[in-house]
């Protein structure tokens, strides 16, 4: 190679340096992400998110995502999911108790009938 060739690679790498503000930076990080569900950092926030106590899961995706995590299509799905998953269990627990309290309601209706019904025999 000819010198002035060397001299032109040499100025071409000094402006080959990459993101610089912190926005570019975290857009580069996440290149690396092709498939969420295989990288470290996504089954740390499932992990996350599946051990959150109820009612917190939004919280929790606010709090353990970065900035660039927040605006990743992957990972807004994964916390959607959750958060889905969340409202049908709390909708399964009130249909659950809701149940639970008119069985209650006709079994304690029966037993007094029973005793009134005892006491006049």
């Amino acid at each position: 190679m000819t010198e002035a060739r060397l001299e032109a690679n040499r100025r071409n790498a000094k402006k080959s340096t990459g993101p610089r503000t912190a926005t570019g930076k975290d857009r580069s990080r996440m290149n690396g992400l092709r498939y969420g569900n295989r990288s470290p950092e996504f089954r740390g926030v499932a992990e996350a998110l599946a051990y959150a106590s109820p009612g917190a899961i939004l919280r929790m995706g606010e709090s353990c995502l970065t900035r660039a995590q927040k605006s990743h299509p992957a990972y807004v799905e994964l916390v959607e999911l959750f958060r889905e998953a969340e409202i049908q269990t709390v909708e399964a627990w009130r249909e659950s108790d809701r149940r639970s309290k008119k069985f209650l309601k006709r079994t304690t209706k029966a037993r007094m009938s029973f005793r009134i019904s005892k006491s006049f025999s």
